[in-house]
């Protein structure tokens, strides 16, 4: 009996010790497992992946692809940086792939490896509604919610156990438990669905992140009512992974006002940058014809 009542003592302190929060929401989040275990286990997941699936020969949809990756990674960069969160920075090594597949989906594992689906951008119509989805993919791995289900998959099929795992570093248990969350060789896919609560989550840290890389937040409420009609009209497997409803579009619809309104400065930035873009894209595009024209003189 004295034991138990150690072992549950040990339990108690662990879950105290082992909490994190989320950046941006603040959310407390249980950590069990340490970051260099989760990238360890997510990157050799990602690379088994790679090498079954075949890249893009999409130019076009490829650079739109690494061109929004870059920019709201550089934005997440930014905020953890500024906000003394740099030690996380160092976990990130950013990668973005196009993929042959007509699935509708994408995603992004621990470490920042972002994969689209060529399905996906059947769906988006400009940068910005890229930076919706991946907005939310990066999310998931800035909230870390790869490991904090990793963490109560271990206290739920170990119990007391989870304090020795814990503290044992790399061991078998965590590798299997890191093989069921990511899903690979179970014909999941690539990523097991988050819960509700992650994605909730995923969605409001999504909408501040496209918002920081300057980005138009508002766009993200007609993208998702059109990706929610694809999902009603035809197989969708974004949605599989992604649940999506009325309740998720009425809480962005409610988180809207108030990031539009903390992140007015950046998303204005963002907009006056696109329009000296196009404008110096439509001078260039002016001259060339000028000078076509000249030469047929």
């Amino acid at each position: 009996m004295k034991s138990k009542i150690i072992m549950l003592g040990a339990v108690a302190a662990m879950l105290l010790t082992s909490c994190g929060s989320v950046p941006i929401t603040g959310r407390k989040q249980l950590n069990l497992v340490s970051d260099q275990e989760v990238l360890q286990s997510s990157l050799s997941q990602y690379n088994s992946y790679m090498k079954t699936a075949t890249i893009s020969g999409e130019k076009t949809q490829s650079e739109m692809v690494t061109r929004v990756g870059k920019r709201i990674a550089a934005a997440t960069e930014k905020y953890l940086n500024e906000h003394g969160l740099s030690s996380e920075v160092k976990n990130f090594s950013w990668e973005f792939n196009l993929v042959k597949n007509d699935e509708i989906n994408a995603f992004c594992m621990p470490g920042g490896k972002i994969v689209v689906y060529e399905g996906l951008m059947k769906i988006v119509n400009s940068d910005a509604e890229l930076a919706v989805v991946l907005g939310h993919e990066v999310a998931h791995a800035v909230a870390k919610h790869s490991n904090e289900r990793m963490s109560q998959q271990i206290l739920a099929q170990y119990g007391a156990q989870a304090v020795s795992l814990a503290t044992s570093g790399s061991s078998a248990a965590t590798q299997a438990i890191a093989s069921q969350v990511y899903g690979l060789g179970a014909n999941y896919g690539v990523m097991l669905p988050y819960s509700r609560k992650h994605e909730a989550e995923a969605d409001k840290m999504g909408l501040v992140l496209m918002s920081l890389a300057g980005y138009d937040p508002s766009v993200a409420l007609n993208f998702w009512k059109k990706m929610s009609a694809s999902s009603n009209n035809n197989q969708n497997d974004f949605f599989s992974d992604h649940p999506s409803d009325a309740k998720r579009i009425a809480a962005i619809e409610k988180e809207l006002p108030a990031i539009e309104k903390e992140y007015a400065s950046y998303i204005a930035a963002g907009k006056a940058k696109s329009t000296t873009h196009k404008s110096t894209s439509t001078k260039k595009t002016k001259t060339s014809k000028k000078k076509k024209s000249t030469h047929r003189k």
